[in-house]
């Protein structure tokens, strides 16, 4: 097996969420009343990419840490000034038709013939193909071509893009914000790269593994650190220096969550931000990172919650109820096992009217 700190693995989101890219959304799903934009995918998709990759020893580097949108030209400029070993993109598919549901369904991985690196790139792709199957309950389309696509195209450097599902396919809209769909398609990628570096994926590493961290420090656990904010909507370029912007960020996220607010990232930091403790019982006023997942999840299945911003009010509550009530469990607004068993799986929920 390789050394896994030879190599440098980079990672683009296509598109952007603030503001959103024009026209890259679902249709309007029903019960919500709203769409899901591409970008609520892509980006929290490759930040699990990134996490997987540097839990298993890789050098990473985010092609586009903002939120918004970035021109092809200038991702293409920052991926060939570093001089990445490879790249990975996320994105989601569409039909011809974006303002109605299909039956299209299924992911698939690209290449481009034009890369300099075209046979590199094929077998890439076909890695990375191969480790979505394993990882996601979806249909593998295998790999194919795409032209004209500037970060398939003209970094120099073996590229694969994955699209995940279909934005017009209503059982893989609904999986867009899914955070365990989300991780598992990161992962899923990582387990390609992987194959295709003859490098060992690590599936897992514990909170209690990763060091005390505080301003000052540098280095790939500062790096896992700025992904995971990332993940909770922080911008931050995970390139492996705390600094003021991530001691910032470090401290507004232990606010959020009731933790000693001094910057210092230690044991209860750790199994926040990675959401590795048991799933805890949730009610109205609750706060944090796992009011955050039950929003999610609750999203996922088209149970509306308002934005998800771990705050566990009334909208959040009658949510929560409402599942309770179409799943035949108690209606009490209290997320505990019984409830958390029904929610916590991949896809389900609601159905098409």
């Amino acid at each position: 097996m390789a050394n896994a700190d030879r190599f440098i693995i980079g990672a683009n989101d296509e598109h952007g969420q603030n503001p959103p890219t024009v026209g890259k959304r679902t249709p309007v799903l029903p019960y919500i009343n709203r769409s899901f934009y591409e970008n609520e995918f892509n980006r929290p998709a490759k930040y699990y990419f990134l996490i997987a990759c540097l839990r298993s020893g890789f050098n990473v580097f985010d092609a586009k840490p903002e939120l918004g949108d970035l021109s092809i030209s200038s991702r293409v400029t920052r991926i060939n000034r570093k001089g990445l070993t490879l790249l990975t993109t996320f994105a989601y598919n569409a039909a011809a038709d974006e303002t109605s549901f299909s039956s299209a369904n299924g992911f698939r991985v690209y290449y481009s013939r034009e890369n300099r690196f075209a046979s590199m790139s094929r077998l890439l792709s076909y890695d990375i193909s191969a480790g979505l199957n394993e990882e996601i309950p979806i249909r593998d389309l295998g790999v194919g071509t795409l032209t004209e696509i500037g970060v398939l195209r003209s970094v120099n450097c073996p590229s694969a893009l994955a699209e995940c599902g279909f934005m017009t396919n209503f059982n893989e809209a609904k999986l867009m914000v899914d955070p365990d769909f989300q991780s598992s398609c990161g992962d899923g990628a990582c387990i390609g790269v992987c194959e295709n570096l003859e490098v060992s994926y690590v599936p897992e590493i514990y909170y209690t593994a990763l060091p005390t961290l505080r301003i000052g420090y540098r280095g790939n656990s500062v790096k896992i650190l700025q992904c995971y904010l990332n993940l909770y909507g922080e911008e931050l370029d995970p390139d492996g220096s705390f600094g003021t912007n991530t001691l910032n960020s470090v401290r507004e996220f232990q606010r959020e969550n009731g933790l000693t607010v001094d910057g210092v990232v230690g044991r209860m930091t750790w199994s926040l931000l990675t959401r590795q403790a048991p799933l805890p019982v949730l009610r109205r006023g609750n706060t944090g990172v796992y009011v955050r997942y039950l929003q999610a999840k609750l999203l996922s299945k088209l149970y509306p919650v308002g934005n998800i911003d771990g705050i566990f009010g009334a909208k959040t509550q009658s949510a929560v109820e409402e599942f309770q009530r179409e799943n035949s469990l108690t209606v009490d607004g209290i997320v505990g096992r019984a409830t958390w068993s029904r929610l916590s799986p991949i896809g389900g929920g609601r159905p098409l009217p």
